[in-house]
């Protein structure tokens, strides 16, 4: 089984603890957007997951989360929230284990439009689409999401705002 986060940051991990953000983008219909990903060489073996990725150089987790949205959906206009969720995972990709701390930020846009034009190569193998979802339809899906409690999670969202202090969430290992 694969996971959910299609490594960025120019395609250069090489092991040990990859700092991540990530970023939970509301539209104004509370719709969230997520991406499409697969192993590179098996598009059966698929999933969803927020956009993001690892932190590069000396840029903060904030700075990365924006870069790294506006590489995967070509969105930079975003009124740009708090931590809300911190987790660790440890999963198989691409031939390599990759263990990360995430951090997951709210963002709100107007803008639904993606233009996915910064991918590296490697999301560029491994990236299929990005699709807004409801929280209703994210409860009932079928398909693999990441993290895998994000319905839930979103659903708390939506109904009680951010949280005061980041949630941690159980640690995922794939």
């Amino acid at each position: 089984m694969s996971a959910e986060a299609v490594p960025a940051g120019r395609d250069t991990y090489q092991g040990g603890l990859r700092k991540v953000a990530r970023v939970v983008l509301l539209d104004p219909r509370d719709r969230i957007l997520l991406l499409h990903g697969h192993e590179p060489d098996d598009p059966a073996d698929d999933w969803w997951f927020t956009p993001g990725g690892g932190v590069e150089g000396d840029e903060t987790r904030e700075q990365a989360a924006l870069r790294e949205l506006a590489e995967e959906t070509g969105i930079t206009e975003v009124e740009f929230g708090p931590v809300l969720w911190r987790r660790r995972c440890s999963f198989p990709f691409a031939g390599r284990r990759w263990d990360q701390d995430e951090w997951y930020y709210l963002a709100r846009t107007d803008r639904t439009e993606i233009a996915a034009a910064g991918l590296t190569e490697l999301e560029r193998r491994s990236v299929a689409g990005a699709r807004w979802w409801t929280c209703p339809e994210l409860s009932r899906a079928h398909e693999t999401v990441y993290p895998t409690r994000l319905a839930g999670l979103l659903r708390t969202l939506l109904d009680e705002g951010p949280p005061a202090r980041p949630v941690i969430l159980d640690p995922e290992i794939v």
